[in-house]
């Protein structure tokens, strides 16, 4: 796994990279600001892109939104200390495949970006419960998904992850994506969360929020 560092902090960028290196992985550069890390996602090409908010220049939700553009097969996790809901929402509209904050062990930072790499995707449902608390309610519309796309949706709010989806079914997980992407189209949005969450909000599926130990891919 090819990882990009986007911290201005150096002591955390030392202690991650040192962490990853020994794990066996590769670190293949470090920004301290957002418009470096755009710059180093376009010439390093990363597997993945873990990413502070709080950035000078460009901050990380601007540069997540860029990295998505310019390089879209590298992946953005976001690593800070703000865990609100808004700037929660904000990474994740502009295409964050997870966000965890800094109270995160390296242990469950590691995970959680091993399993992004491998095309997981999971979401929390505290995470999912705080936000939902501070969004609007819409009309219910039930004719938008088929049984199949809510089974697989209900059981991601449920806290599975894709592949958990893809061994209850009998699919693989490829044909899993295949209907979160058809998801995402007719819910007109771009990340797992926020379809679950406008699925809710839909009346679609319900949300059972669980007690968690940290943020889920």
């Amino acid at each position: 796994m090819r990882v990009l560092l986007a911290d201005d902090h150096q002591i955390l960028r030392d202690g991650i990279r040192r962490g990853l290196e020994s794990a066996g992985e590769d670190v293949v550069g470090e920004a301290d600001n957002g418009e470096e890390a755009i710059a180093l996602a376009i010439e390093t090409k990363p597997d993945i892109v873990l990413m502070d908010l709080s950035m000078p220049v460009l901050d990380g939700v601007a540069a997540a939104r860029r990295i998505r553009e310019e390089v879209p097969d590298s992946k953005v996790v976001v690593l800070t200390m703000h865990d609100d809901p808004e700037r929660t929402r904000a990474a994740l509209q502009a295409g964050a495949a997870a966000y965890l904050t800094k109270g995160t062990s390296f242990a469950d930072v590691l995970d959680t970006l091993r399993r992004v790499q491998e095309g997981e995707e999971t979401l929390s449902p505290r995470l999912a419960a705080s936000m939902l608390e501070h969004l609007g309610q819409e009309p219910s519309r039930n004719d938008l998904l088929s049984d199949r796309q809510v089974e697989i949706l209900q059981m991601i709010a449920d806290g599975m992850s894709t592949k958990q989806a893809a061994r209850a079914l009998g699919i693989t997980q490829k044909t899993v994506h295949n209907h979160l992407n058809a998801t995402y189209r007719r819910l007109d949005t771009q990340s797992l969360t926020h379809a679950v969450l406008s699925a809710v909000r839909l009346g679609i599926i319900d949300l059972h929020s669980t007690p968690d130990d940290g943020e889920a891919a």
